[in-house]
């Protein structure tokens, strides 16, 4: 059984977010094993791939090291690009079937990948006691979705942060996944991208995610108002590594582009549990 290590929203490798996608299977392996399958890949997601009878549409499951999510973006991308680039489907889209709904990836035009995600609208909530004091940094303004978004003052205070993980993974803030934070602030003037953020995620095992589809569900949608625009260019500013996300809001929906990389393709010693 094969298994691929694909950079996700990156156009060379070590760049964006490494994902493993195991080769796509009949039936689901036992969850216990993909469990520790994910714990052993020691990445921030393992994606497992199940087939239909259309050879455009495939289930699609991720977890972490430490559990299964409900939503991914890198490691549906990932997902995504070794079906075309890796296995040869010739289908225009693909669909995949997830926990949140169906999951549409297409080539771009312009060269990468465009993903049909759901929208998570962000709700204004007062700024959790012990956030400031866990970040290192005092948020001006604080939302809430799947995950807990606090603003800062600008892009450089994002990019400075040293946060207390352990400290955050006790923060909810009224999101429904507690322990997994995003930072953001406006990118700087004149320079190429219009949000810088971070993501943090204690809460599904991972002390900081480098580019995280998932987050920019709800960073569209508040950015595109802050900015009055429908189109951003935003940054993941992981250090030393980040990843960068094109996003396009329309209405219940948010469409991430990017590009992703095979970096290594292994051998399985081992069948399914």
């Amino acid at each position: 059984m094969r298994q691929w290590t694909v950079d996700a929203f990156a156009a060379q490798p070590f760049r964006g977010n490494p994902a493993c996608v195991v080769e796509p299977q009949e039936a689901w392996p036992a969850e216990a094993w993909m469990q520790a399958l994910a714990a052993e890949n020691n990445q921030a997601e393992t994606a497992y791939l199940l087939a239909t009878p259309d050879p455009a549409r495939w289930s699609l499951r991720w977890f972490t090291p430490a559990l299964e999510v409900p939503l991914c973006g890198h490691a549906t991308l990932a997902a995504a690009h070794v079906l075309f680039a890796e296995l040869g489907s010739a289908a225009a889209a693909l669909t995949f079937d997830t926990r949140s709904g169906p999951l549409r990836v297409e080539r771009a035009e312009a060269g990468g990948y465009r993903m049909d995600f759901p929208a998570d609208p962000p709700r204004p909530v007062e700024t959790p006691p012990g956030l400031a004091a866990a970040l290192g940094a005092e948020p001006v303004g604080c939302y809430a979705g799947a995950y807990l978004l606090a603003l800062l003052a600008d892009a450089e205070s994002v990019r400075r942060l040293r946060p207390d993980i352990a400290a955050l993974a006790a923060i909810g803030g009224g999101a429904e996944r507690a322990g997994n934070v995003i930072v953001a602030a406006e990118g700087e003037a004149g320079g190429p991208h219009d949000v810088v953020s971070r993501f943090f995620g204690p809460g599904s095992g991972i002390a900081e995610d480098p580019t995280t589809g998932s987050a920019h569900c709800l960073l569209g949608q508040l950015f595109a108002e802050r900015l009055g625009r429908t189109g951003l260019r935003c940054l993941q500013a992981y250090p030393g590594r980040g990843g960068e996300v094109g996003v396009e809001v329309r209405g219940a929906r948010v469409l991430l582009s990017g590009e992703a990389v095979t970096v290594m393709e292994s051998r399985l010693r081992l069948t399914p549990g």
